[in-house]
């Protein structure tokens, strides 16, 4: 349940069209709901901006299944992370709405509340192919959050001039997220050509002396580019509810703003009635 729909919910009640017993019925479960091998935090929409999202890595099918049995039957929309095709199957068998997102190994389920409207936009840019489902998984998280996304795979230093291509079309992203393995320089390159955040996700694709991944995640951290902030080693999907945050925050900023006169307008708007226009 979100914000909005909390809001129907009462007003409803206000109204006459629900019971308040109905109303109670709804909300019996908030603020979580106790599975036994789970506590499903429903209250976390309205805390947060979005529900709870799935890691399926290290469940059973059986227990991924009933967490978005649950979720489902709230109207959340759901997100499951790091999901395998057999996990997927077990889901769409109950909830054929389901659809899975191989590369970046990502169920969606749009609840009753239906999707988010795209808000923003969000620049996806890897290193290289074997960097693409960390990309993937980032972009996903940051479309079901409600961001537009744009791709630019496999532009790494490498072969910079790949990159430099896109110039243009990466100044008009509101964030971008470099996804990068090897020894990590991407970030840093990409933070000296765009002025908004960039967020650097480390990969741990590469050769042995990086380490699984230490290596382009301590390139990152010790970026030389001002603006470039690092999540953990393949973590696409907290860099994609990063990003969508940060939009989030500027749109909640801008609503605030344009709300707000400055003492310049109202002054204007009061010698423009002065002089009888309406």
């Amino acid at each position: 349940m979100n914000p909005e729909s909390l809001k129907e919910l009462l007003k409803s009640v206000s109204e006459g069209r629900v019971t308040p017993e109905e109303a109670a019925a709804r909300l019996r479960h908030m603020p979580f709901e106790d599975l036994g091998f789970a506590k499903l935090d429903h209250h976390r929409s309205l805390r947060c901006g979005f529900p709870e999202v799935i890691f399926c890595q290290g469940k059973t099918v059986e227990q991924i299944v009933a967490i978005v049995g649950r979720m489902a039957a709230h109207g959340s929309t759901i997100l499951g992370t790091r999901a395998g095709p057999e996990v997927y199957e077990a889901v769409r068998a109950a909830h054929p709405g389901a659809v899975y997102h191989k590369a970046a190994r990502a169920i969606v389920l749009v609840g009753s509340e239906g999707a988010l409207p795209p808000t923003g936009l969000v620049a996806i840019v890897s290193a290289g192919t074997s960097d693409q489902s960390v990309a993937e998984e980032a972009r996903v998280t940051a479309e079901v959050l409600g961001c537009g996304t744009q791709p630019f795979y496999d532009v790494g230093v490498a072969g910079i001039h790949r990159l430099l291509a896109h110039t243009e079309a990466l100044a008009r992203a509101n964030v971008v997220i470099v996804v990068a393995g090897m020894e990590g320089a991407l970030a840093s390159v990409v933070g000296g050509l765009v002025d908004v955040p960039v967020i650097g996700v480390p990969t741990s694709v590469g050769y042995g002396a990086s380490f699984s991944g230490l290596a382009p995640l301590l390139t990152m951290l010790n970026s030389c580019a001002a603006g470039v902030g690092v999540v953990n080693i393949d973590n696409g999907f907290g860099a994609g509810y990063l990003a969508a945050m940060i939009i989030r925050t500027a749109k909640r900023l801008k609503t605030r703003q344009s709300k707000v006169q400055s003492p310049k307008s109202k002054v204007a708007e009061k010698k423009k009635r002065s002089r009888g226009h309406a």
